[in-house]
């Protein structure tokens, strides 16, 4: 097993490149910022003066003078699919943005390029791992609700993101077969318009996943609502919420079989009035599996000595060290590009159903183009 420190270039000068992952490398346990790559010199010099490490626009150079093994990358939207494929055939461990790349011909080539070189990608879908959607995750697999028959997301994430936690209630490995989807666009007031995603996903065993989003989500009161949901044989879960304040209703079934038995999630801090959020602990009420609890793996060792750690960073660091663990101990990292393409894959699956009136389509689905 590997045990250095992980030297970690970041490519790309986006935005996050400096808000985001430059504070996370910081804080993060045996890893180490070594360099910066961006298109342009003077993008490029700029982020490394302000992250304090050597800029290139030459990713071949930045490869032999500051000798990196994993390159996040980090670049405007419409560029992610193509700058992640350079950095893969350079010869670089990758951690990805979303989506893996917008068409899925482009993640297929990102995906056989990793694997002709002995490579390992990693994509930074981070909803799953935020501590609430993980301990909820922890509660599904400790089979407390049984088997999960249907999931839902309604606005809580967009496109992929919105696949991917419909999908993590089902379990990753769940096979989906066929999707049928709408898109319609709305008018709304002021002179604006919205365009709504429907989508219906149908998953081996009869199991089932149902996807909506509106385009508007993120950004018009008109449309506040956030809420996420899995239906089991032994129980529920509902997130409930306006905004980015949200509320987790998770509910077995009383022992004489009348009442919904409410579990009891309790968030642990560093200090009684604050700090970094250490544990979150659920209390089910279950006699043979009374408590289940998500611990934060990056609380510092030290009481009020590291970050506060707010749930979005929690999220993106885990997706970091996900890739940081794979390197190190030569084993796979957890979401990996595969998954990430099939969160992709059903969004477009559902797009197309809608310009088929709706038909059904099987999965697997190519797109051209």
């Amino acid at each position: 097993m590997q045990t250095d420190r992980t030297r970690i270039a970041i490519i790309g000068t986006a935005k996050r490149a400096s808000y985001l992952y430059a504070p996370l490398l910081r804080w993060l346990p045996d890893v180490d910022l070594v360099a910066v790559w961006g298109r342009s010199d003077g993008s490029a010099r700029r982020l490394g003066e302000t992250l304090g490490v050597p800029a290139y626009t030459d990713l071949d150079r930045l490869k032999r003078e500051t000798a990196p093994e994993i390159g996040i990358v980090t670049v405007s939207y419409g560029a992610n699919g193509e700058v992640g494929l350079m950095a893969v055939e350079a010869g670089l461990h990758v951690l990805l943005e979303t989506p893996v790349a917008h068409e899925l011909e482009e993640a297929d080539r990102i995906i056989e390029a990793a694997q002709s070189r002995a490579v390992k990608v990693e994509v930074a879908e981070q909803f799953h791992r935020r501590p609430m959607e993980a301990l909820k995750l922890q509660l599904i697999r400790t089979g407390l609700f049984g088997r999960v028959h249907s999931s839902f997301n309604d606005f809580a994430g967009h496109g992929y993101h919105g696949v991917s936690v419909m999908r993590s209630y089902l379990g990753f490995d769940a096979v989906s077969v066929r999707v049928s989807g709408a898109v319609e666009e709305y008018p709304l007031v002021a002179g604006k318009a919205e365009t709504q995603e429907h989508g219906t996903v149908w998953f081996e065993g009869g199991r089932l996943g149902f996807y909506h989003w509106t385009n508007v989500g993120y950004s018009s009161p008109l449309r506040w609502w956030r809420s996420s949901r899995f239906l089991a044989e032994r129980g529920m879960g509902i997130t409930v919420g306006v905004g980015p304040h949200v509320e987790e209703r998770l509910t077995l079934l009383s022992e004489d079989g009348e009442a919904p038995r409410f579990i009891t999630v309790e968030r642990k801090w560093e200090r009684v009035d604050g700090g970094a959020l250490t544990a979150l602990i659920a209390h089910t009420g279950d006699s043979d599996i009374p408590v289940v609890r998500w611990d934060n793996p990056f609380l510092s060792a030290v009481q009020g000595h590291g970050p506060q750690w707010h749930d979005d960073e929690i999220g993106v660091a885990g997706c970091i060290m996900s890739l940081v663990s794979a390197v190190r101990n030569e084993t796979a990292p957890t979401y990996g590009p595969c998954q990430a393409r099939l969160d992709q894959e059903i969004v477009l699956a559902i797009r197309a159903s809608s310009d088929n009136g709706g038909s059904p389509v099987d999965l697997p689905f190519g797109r051209e183009g």
